[in-house]
This record gives C-alpha cells, sequence and structure tokens, in this order.
C-alpha cells in the first residue's frame, strides 16, 4: 500500500468524520446537553463512520476490505484512548473559555489527534 495513497484518503475520510463530529457536538450542546456526553456522541458517530470508509477504502488492500470484529476491538481501543483525551481538552475549553470557543477548539483538538490516530490505525488496527 502506498503511504501517500493512505494518506490521502484518510485526510479526506477524516474531514467527513470531523465534520459529523463537530455537526452532532454542536447541535446537542446547543440543545443544552453537556460537553462531555456532546463530545463523546459525536465521536460516536465520527469513529462508525470512520471504521467503516478506513477499513473498506483506505487500509484495503485490493484483495479483501479491513472489516471485521477482531479489527473492530482494536480500533475500539484506540478511539476509547484518543476519545478520554479529546474529551478532556474539548472540555477543559468549554470550562475555561466557554461553549462557543470549545466549539471552535473541537476540530483543531481532533486534528492534532488524526496524526496519532493515523500511525495507530495503520500499525494496529488494519494491518
Amino acid at each position: 500500500m502506498s503511504l501517500l495513497r493512505q494518506g490521502s484518503a484518510y485526510i479526506i475520510i477524516g474531514l467527513l468524520q470531523l465534520l459529523l463530529d463537530w455537526l452532532v457536538f454542536v447541535a446537542l450542546t446547543a440543545a443544552g446537553t453537556p460537553v462531555v456526553p456532546g463530545n463523546i456522541a459525536g465521536r460516536v458517530a465520527g469513529m462508525l463512520l470512520g471504521f467503516w470508509l478506513n477499513g473498506r477504502y483506505t487500509f484495503a488492500d485490493g484483495r479483501e476490505h479491513r472489516l471485521g470484529w477482531r479489527r473492530f476491538v482494536r480500533f475500539l481501543g484506540v478511539w476509547l484512548l484518543l476519545t478520554a483525551l479529546s474529551t478532556v481538552l474539548v472540555s477543559t475549553a468549554g470550562q475555561q473559555l466557554g461553549m462557543r470557543q470549545a466549539w471552535l477548539a473541537k476540530p483543531l483538538v481532533e486534528a492534532l489527534l488524526a496524526a496519532v490516530s493515523f500511525l495507530m490505525l495503520r500499525k494496529f488496527v488494519y494491518r
């Protein structure tokens, strides 16, 4: 697999994930949901989309799609770790700066975590 091809597909899919995650987060928190459950709900929505698209396109090797329960369990471990970190950072932004600033901080937090996620998914999940 070409690292450039994988990286390009990962970025495109990641942007779709980020958009879905952010929209769910903003919609829920604007409706009164606290930051922590709103962030987790957004990440769950993005996670499900990302697992399917990355397994089917980004890390597929042409012969097989990289899905299945074993990979999903490994994916879930990575996701839980990164979700905990994301939630702490976004929640801190909300507490320190206010909700509108947390809405703006979330895409930045997720973009930073995306690089870590790519490496972990490539090495431990979709290998």
